[in-house]
């Protein structure tokens, strides 16, 4: 356990920073990123679905989020956006294997055996604390002056949901093809598909709270 965790946080420690300088130059640079992500996800969905009949439907989807992707980024405050829904996904993603490991407890359902209770609290509870920094320095990096209160709360709440679900979706589809990662390209992680599961589901709603609540 010690080994993968290591290994999962080497990765993160180069994979993150790399990212974020793809996402915040945009232009040529975001484009190829997106396009590299988006290519690797369609073949890792073929290797794990192919010619079963939620094959298409899957493709479909992953088209339609990564164009809501590539849409959020671009429009008016893209990036603060873009960047708000990137970081609850991952601190859904870490608090949950985090709290899940620290702290065990009741499972959470059979469709992923290692999610727990205490992994979605910790998803929600990270998520809220991320977010909260973020916002303390989104005036001096984009020259904002928004207040966290009750309405990012929410947002934050439903993002941090749908991440959650969609993490549960692919799991459920990996554990019908008897496999424990989608790929290998991320040492400690797996696959593409393995960590841009819960964004895949979370940008195309994301695009709808902002909408809505008027971001």
């Amino acid at each position: 356990m010690k080994n993968i965790l290591y290994t999962r946080l080497f990765s993160s420690l180069i994979i993150i920073p790399i990212s974020l300088i793809f996402i915040i130059k945009n232009s040529f640079y975001f484009n190829s990123f997106l396009l590299f992500c988006f290519l690797v996800s369609m073949k890792e969905w073929f290797d794990l679905c192919y010619k079963k009949i939620f094959f298409y439907i899957g493709n479909i989807f992953i088209i339609f989020s990564f164009l809501n992707a590539y849409w959020l980024r671009n429009i008016d405050d893209g990036l603060f956006l873009f960047l708000f829904v990137i970081i609850v996904c991952i601190s859904s993603d870490i608090g949950g294997y985090t709290f899940g490991n620290l702290f065990n407890g009741p499972k959470l359902t059979k469709i992923s055996p290692n999610k727990t209770y205490a992994g979605v609290i910790g998803g929600y509870f990270l998520s809220f604390f991320s977010v909260y920094i973020y916002w303390i320095y989104s005036t001096a990096i984009f020259g904002k002056n928004m207040i966290f209160d009750e309405k990012v709360l929410i947002v934050v709440f439903f993002i941090s949901s749908i991440s959650q679900i969609g993490d549960l979706i692919v799991s459920y589809f990996k554990r019908k093809a008897k496999i424990k990662d989608t790929g290998s390209l991320i040492p400690g992680h797996g696959g593409i598909l393995d960590r841009v599961d819960g964004m895949i589901f979370a940008i195309p709603f994301a695009n709808l709270i902002f909408y809505f609540f008027k971001f």
